[in-house]
């Protein structure tokens, strides 16, 4: 990843206009911020979330607050609490996530 013509600037999170994204069960509320080709967002996902789908995206993943459950399509399972990152590539193994208590996360992708 490139991160080119990109100046300086501050983001006030609380600022950002909210976007909502129902999962197959709870919500997620993105905060999004588009710098060229870089998406950078702050997502807090409601308790009981599970993503109604699995996601073949790469992403920085880092999560602030609460805990993070992260399935791969091959079974295996992460659990991200504050302080704990992942990272995967663009294609490299899909994903999805839930959270039984709920989570605030920042990502960039």
């Amino acid at each position: 990843m490139n991160m080119d013509e990109i100046p300086f600037v501050t983001t006030d999170w609380s600022t950002v206009p909210v976007t909502e994204h129902k999962g197959e069960t709870g919500t997620a509320i993105w905060r999004t911020q588009q710098f060229g080709p870089i998406r950078v967002r702050m997502v807090e996902y409601s308790p009981g979330y599970l993503a109604d789908h699995w996601c073949s995206k790469g992403h920085v993943l880092l999560c602030l607050e609460g805990e993070l459950h992260t399935e791969l399509e091959d079974g295996r399972r992460f659990t991200l609490k504050p302080g704990v990152s992942y990272q995967v590539a663009d294609h490299a193994e899909a994903h999805r996530s839930s959270t039984p208590i709920g989570a605030k996360l920042f990502v960039v992708d």
